[in-house]
């Protein structure tokens, strides 16, 4: 709470929860949301815990080189990671999903890591990818909205800034040796004689979690995972669209889970408040869509999205044990710095 970061993120939502309900006819959006049929979103939330399996899986298949740990154990982590997403700021569910893995299966924190930002850089080019495979159909859109009027340009950005990134991560791991010279002469000439061999030990285990980098085997089936696994969240966003009075097609609700997600890497107060909202609205109003519609299904979808999954992970963090101490805070926090 007294971290810069946190209000800034607090303010970020606020300015987006704004450009969401500008404009908004309350009672419109409290009809719509009064008259939803939510039974709709019972196959929504199935699939979408489909989709973290999936997840679980994929994370399970990085960490192969290192360890191989099934994906039934993987799971309870990778949901409690999401609680952490969900209700600390900054993606510190990120960072406590392998601060727990390091505690319940002994793998190193940093090889972790190295695994959770590939799968990162992963959905980044996958998310892109959804957004460019419907360009035609969002030059139809621009001007409809500032989010989506310059969409374009923040996607071939963002696509040159993820696949440089994978570059990198695929260079790094298909040449551990040249990487760790080239990354022992900078920490040789930049940091204090102090902190060299702990940072030449970290950079020895991240690239150990960077191993499954180097069969294209490997990499081609992290893709195909990838692309499976947000092609199953768009799934939900189809199932919650039929609780509610209208229709878009299944590529457009592609379009607005990479223009959302996108959106979300902003920092933004927890829970992606904001940030995943009003892009939401702005893409379904440009699509046709009424706002107070628009606005009473993104905000059901993000309440589907967030809530199921935060119990799900509060219920393992309890079940295997593992209580929000002041230690795991604590270790969590620093890593997270």
């Amino acid at each position: 709470m007294k971290r810069w970061h946190f209000w800034l993120g607090v303010l970020i939502s606020v300015v987006f929860i704004w450009l969401a309900l500008r404009g908004l006819r309350l009672d419109q959006f409290w009809d719509v949301v009064k008259h939803a049929d939510y039974w709709w979103l019972i196959p929504g939330i199935a699939v979408y815990f489909v989709d973290v399996w999936a997840r679980a899986w994929r994370w399970h298949y990085l960490l192969r080189p290192v360890k191989k740990i099934p994906t039934r154990r993987m799971f309870p982590i990778v949901t409690i990671g999401f609680m952490g997403n969900n209700i600390y700021p900054a993606r510190a569910g990120e960072v406590l999903r392998a601060v727990i893995l390091k505690r319940k299966e002994d793998v190193s924190i940093s090889a972790a890591l190295a695994t959770i930002v590939v799968e990162r850089i992963f959905d980044g080019v996958v998310m892109l990818s959804f957004i460019f495979v419907n360009l035609p159909e969002l030059a139809k859109l621009t001007g409809q909205s500032g989010f989506v009027g310059n969409i374009q340009q923040v996607a071939v950005i963002g696509t040159a800034f993820f696949i440089g990134a994978l570059i990198i991560f695929l260079l790094a791991a298909m040449f551990p040796q040249i990487t760790i010279k080239v990354g022992g002469w900078f920490i040789d000439r930049f940091l204090p004689e102090r902190f060299r061999q702990q940072t030449n030990g970290l950079m020895h285990k991240f690239l150990d979690g960077l191993a499954s980098l180097r069969s294209p085997l490997d990499i081609l089936m992290v893709f195909v995972t990838s692309v499976v696994i947000w092609l199953l969240e768009t799934g939900k966003y189809w199932f919650v669209m039929h609780a509610f009075n209208f229709s878009v097609s299944f590529f457009a609700l592609m379009l607005m889970n990479g223009i959302v997600n996108l959106a979300t890497t902003i920092p933004s107060a927890p829970g992606y408040i904001g940030t995943f909202d009003a892009p939401g609205i702005a893409v379904l109003t440009a699509y046709g869509v009424d706002q107070a519609t628009a606005a009473g299904y993104t905000l059901v979808l993000h309440v589907a999205l967030w809530l199921p999954i935060t119990l799900l992970g509060a219920y393992f963090l309890t079940r295997e044990g593992i209580h929000w101490s002041d230690s795991l805070r604590a270790e969590t926090n620093e890593i997270n710095a």
